[in-house]
């Protein structure tokens, strides 16, 4: 099970970042988020640089806990992601100031005997360690840490994929991946098939966290490599739960008893930036090289990533007139505007 920390303290105060690719409102309302910023197994005393909503974070591991912060020192604007960690401190590289897990300067090496004032402190941000990835958020006002039950389950496997860069908006890639009428088009070289490009009828449930839908099919989850293995006529269930802004997770009903739980946890790097995290669950082939887990995941999720790189307009309009819509949109839609009824303006969002 993976450790849970959370900073206890009053939120810490961001100023609206120096060239924001959002504009304030949506940078505003997004920043009372969480997302995940890193794998938790690449976090260790070495600090590492990480950009969340435009503003640049330092992450690190002491011997006790998490740390996320800005990635400033005060003194001078040097990144204190280039400097290192002693004990439960980090160090600034270019004057040695330190300061402690809960942000506060501790020595000056210049004027050891002088007194430090509050004021001179890192800025800190709440942590959660969860799922295999450290999340955080610029203010933590607002709970949308997704539920994921078979993360915590002995009867499934646990798997973290490399994360995943990809040169266009949050908003495009989540539609992308709660999109169901692309299979047949655009995974052709992974489990699609344009023979099978059919969408039944589904319903899309509003929830207290988000969305739920239940789509039943006949689109395969095997690899093309697999395919084999699909039994005849068998329909295929797939449950998206969203969790807003950027956080969906799917389960899909494999035969006898089969499941594979899947996480599309995003990173909003900028408005035009987005890291992807995936973490996943299955109960079946657990004893299985994960490196085929790993490159089935790159090769369907680069197929994806061509289609969100060359979207136009490169936001998703939150405007349903900016764009047509069918019927196998309806996820689409209701997500479009769960975003709209959060504030985020109206005719464009990352």
């Amino acid at each position: 099970m993976d450790q849970q920390q959370t900073l206890k303290k009053s939120p810490p105060k961001t100023p609206y970042p120096r060239d924001c690719t959002f504009s304030k409102e949506d940078w505003t309302t997004l920043s009372t988020y969480w997302y995940p910023i890193a794998q938790a197994a690449e976090v260790n005393e070495k600090p590492l640089s990480v950009k969340l909503l435009d503003v640049n974070l330092v992450v690190y591991r002491t011997k006790k806990q998490v740390v996320v912060a800005r990635d400033l020192c005060v003194h001078r604007g040097t990144p204190l992601s280039m400097g290192w960690v002693e004990e439960e401190e980090i160090v600034c590289p270019y004057h040695g100031f330190r300061y402690n897990t809960e942000g506060a300067c501790t020595s000056i090496p210049a004027h050891p005997d002088a007194n430090i004032s509050p004021r001179l402190c890192m800025t800190v941000y709440p942590v959660i360690e969860q799922f295999g990835l450290i999340w955080t958020s610029l203010t933590g006002e607002m709970d949308n840490i997704p539920q994921f039950q078979a993360w915590d389950d002995p009867d499934f496997q646990q798997i973290v994929c490399p994360s995943f860069d990809i040169g266009g908006s949050a908003g495009r890639q989540m539609e992308g991946f709660l999109d169901v009428a692309h299979f047949a088009w655009v995974h052709t070289d992974t489990f699609g098939d344009r023979n099978n490009a059919f969408v039944p009828r589904y319903k899309v449930d509003k929830t207290d966290y988000g969305l739920n839908v239940e789509y039943l099919s006949t689109v395969s989850n095997y690899s093309k490599e697999q395919a084999h293995l699909n039994p005849e006529n068998f329909k295929w269930l797939r449950v998206f739960d969203v969790y807003p802004p950027f956080t969906a997770t799917l389960k899909v009903y494999f035969p006898e008893g089969g499941q594979l739980w899947i996480m599309n946890a995003v990173c909003p790097v900028s408005a035009r930036e987005t890291r992807l995290f995936v973490p996943i669950a299955r109960n079946f082939d657990k004893d299985s090289p994960v490196e085929g887990v790993y490159d089935f995941n790159l090769r369907v999720f680069d197929e994806d990533r061509e289609m969100v790189e060359n979207q136009k307009p490169e936001d998703l309009p939150l405007d349903l007139q900016m764009e047509a819509h069918i019927a196998a949109d309806q996820t689409s839609i209701a997500y479009r505007k769960l975003l709209k009824s959060m504030g985020l303006s109206f005719i464009y969002t990352s």
